[in-house]
């Protein structure tokens, strides 16, 4: 049997092949978006030989898409490759980040989170089956379109595919150092508004009451809850139609990350405290989703991470794991048990930015690494 870390992948050829996926922009809260690149994802499955399914979406998001790769057991447990092709970057951010390669290095919208890791995987699988090569395990593919706002529509989806496999493999980006994730920090999202009492702001400022004065000085108390171990951080704020008009509703959405259960509970705790329902400007703090803990150090994982340490070690660089922040759809999986290898992606910088961009010579180190994973890991 060809060895896995052999097989012919070539760089050019990737970036090529990546090119269309970054090129169908996909910000979630444009479902319209998303399934374009459903659409593209779902024909390459289909002429891999996958028995694809296109999963409706929910609460106005964009569909879900699931495949069954090709195996004498196709269909029965074994490995999950779980990935979101949602990105933040609005439509008509290749305007501004168009994908185009500099040397070592590849830009363009979600390039790194996280198209190019999904490809990645992909491209692994389309060699094997290309050589001929049959893996211990079936592989099933669940790629979903709202991981960037929480996973508020598929994480019922992803936690029933999941327990049904032996194994999940998320192809995250890599962390900083090029090292997987073992473990992740928990996760909430809140939704405030502040209401006050609309005026004139030229004629008859002191009859009207500020909600966006109200919500400003809220967000420096928010922020200024932030620890180490446990961090708030506003990131949308949206009031006010008229300049000469004082605001009578101002909204806000925060995240709240914590290293264990006990300090989101905490956090959780200190944002439901600021809900004021009397007095002449109200606030009201809503939670929204929540990632769970996903606690390190678990046996299944570690040994997933044992094998990973090995093929990389043949391939010739190092992979670490550690617990990190940001969440990811892996905290569902990896709370319930269920042994996950996440950020095993590729390796690059500034993600969520317009210079994210990834480092080349990652696709092809990441791709011999994936190989290799579908090979090795066995029931």
């Amino acid at each position: 049997m060809t060895n896995p870390l052999d097989l012919p992948f070539d760089t050019d050829e990737m970036l090529e092949g990546l090119r269309p996926w970054i090129e169908t922009e996909s910000p979630t809260f444009d479902a319209a978006a998303v399934n374009r690149m459903m659409d593209v994802v779902q024909h390459e499955l289909a002429a891999l030989g996958a028995i694809t399914e296109r999963i409706p979406g929910r609460l106005g998001l964009g569909d879900s898409v699931r495949a069954t790769m090709p195996h004498p057991r196709a269909g029965q447990g074994g490995i999950l490759l779980l990935g979101h092709l949602d990105t933040v970057h609005p439509v008509g951010t290749l305007a501004r980040l168009p994908f185009r390669r500099e040397g070592d290095i590849c830009y363009g919208p979600g390039l790194m989170d996280m198209k190019g890791g999904n490809y990645v995987y992909l491209d692994a699988l389309r060699k094997l089956l290309a050589a001929g090569i049959e893996t211990p395990l079936p592989v099933t593919v669940l790629f979903t379109p709202d991981e960037e706002i929480g996973t508020p529509s598929t994480r019922a989806l992803i936690e029933t595919e999941a327990k049904r496999h032996r194994y999940v493999l998320v192809p995250e980006p890599a962390r900083p150092d090029g090292g997987a994730v073992i473990g992740r920090y928990a996760i909430a999202r809140f939704t405030l508004q502040t209401r006050g009492r609309p005026s004139h702001a030229g004629w008859q400022l002191s009859k009207g009451r500020s909600a966006i004065a109200r919500m400003a000085r809220t967000v420096a108390e928010i922020e200024g809850m932030t620890t180490e171990d446990c961090t708030f951080s506003v990131g949308v704020f949206h009031s006010g139609q008229w300049v000469n008009c004082v605001s009578s509703v101002c909204d806000a959405e925060v995240l709240t990350m914590a290293k264990t259960q006990e300090l989101l509970d905490e956090g959780v705790a200190k944002m439901l405290a600021l809900n004021v329902d009397a007095g002449d400007v109200v606030m009201e703090v809503r939670r929204g989703v929540t990632r769970p803990v996903w606690e390190p150090d678990q046996p299944g994982t570690m040994a997933m991470l044992g094998l990973a340490q090995e093929i990389a070690g043949e391939i010739g660089f190092e992979v670490s794991g550690a617990s990190a922040g940001g969440g990811s759809d892996g905290n569902f999986t990896g709370a319930l048990g269920i042994p996950t290898l996440d950020s095993i992606g590729v390796r690059g910088r500034d993600l969520h930015t317009l210079n994210e961009h990834i480092f080349v010579d990652s696709l092809t180190e990441r791709a011999r690494f994936a190989a290799a994973l579908f090979c090795r890991l066995e029931a």
